[in-house]
């Protein structure tokens, strides 16, 4: 029995265990990884006293402070559920059980999945989520970014330094994303953008070799070696039953990072909190670490 779990170990789940700590709270973090979407981040210019700093550079300072405090972390565990009966809530994971008198949900999201033909065949045989852990593989490589928002933007970005000609499919009528990001892709003379497309089966023998898009009811095919899937991410809240969440199974907060659960709170990109950013996502973390307290204290 501890005072506090907090499910999720990146940018949220990490500042809402150091605010946690220092309050002389007992914590355990269970997490699968350490640092969320921060660690699959590339370069971050808009995380405040950092000018230019990398995701996994900026992942490692969360982790190095959090290290600093005497904190208990149950790695590469996954929660499978959570219930609370009187005033415990018991949190199961792949792994055991644990009881606490507060959660804090801050699992974070994952990435969206194309489901097209041969998305689960060639996965890890050229078909990647992650740009910044996976860029590397594909040096003077022709590749394929499916996605039209930051995350593909992100992932151009990086490719742009490292493979031949850059490939983005996108299914709406302009690229989005943050100006500066889109400027800087779109000027670049390795990058060619198909508005208005979406892919349609991703080919290969062992590997990846081509990818089937269809853009204004044109058929193509267009031959790559690697595919980076950017659509987008979903929350990973599947294990919070009972828990309100809105139509993008966000988990329902109020400005004190309450859910409809007294006791549960949740933060950072598995709530419906507009805007998902690291830095929105440690603000939130801390918020919901002093609401917990203050219900314990109460109570």
């Amino acid at each position: 029995m501890v005072d506090l779990i907090i499910i999720g170990a990146g940018p949220a789940g990490i500042t809402a265990a150091i605010y946690a700590a220092r309050k002389k709270m007992e914590v355990i973090v269970i997490s699968e990884d350490v640092g969320g979407q921060a660690a699959v981040s590339g370069d971050i210019e808009n995380y405040t006293g950092y000018q230019f700093i990398t995701g996994p550079e900026l992942a490692a300072k969360f982790e190095e402070h959090m290290r600093k405090f005497d904190i208990i972390s149950k790695e590469n565990e996954k929660a499978v559920s959570l219930k609370k009966t009187g005033d415990i809530v018991k949190v199961s994971t792949s792994k055991g059980a644990y009881e606490a008198r507060a959660v804090i949900i801050a699992s974070g999201k994952r990435s969206k999945e194309l489901n097209v033909p041969g998305e689960n065949e060639f996965k890890n045989k050229g078909l990647t989520y992650c740009a910044t852990c996976d860029a590397p593989l594909f040096l003077s490589k022709e590749v394929a970014i499916i996605g039209g928002g930051n995350s593909a933007l992100d992932a151009a970005l990086q490719l742009m330094r490292i493979a031949r000609h850059v490939y983005i499919i996108n299914i709406n009528p302009e690229l989005g994303g943050d100006a500066i990001m889109r400027h800087k892709v779109l000027e670049s003379s390795i990058v060619d953008v198909f508005n208005n497309a979406r892919t349609t089966a991703v080919l290969g023998d062992k590997m990846v070799n081509a990818i089937r898009i269809k853009q204004d009811e044109a058929e193509r095919v267009l031959p790559v070696e690697g595919v980076f899937v950017e659509i987008g991410l979903k929350p990973n809240s599947e294990f919070t039953e009972g828990i309100e969440k809105n139509d993008f199974n966000e988990i329902k907060v109020n400005n004190r990072n309450e859910t409809n659960i007294s006791g549960i709170f949740a933060a950072g990109d598995v709530t419906d909190v507009p805007e998902k950013q690291i830095v929105i996502a440690a603000g939130e973390g801390s918020k919901a670490a002093l609401s917990a307290f203050g219900y314990l204290l109460r109570r």
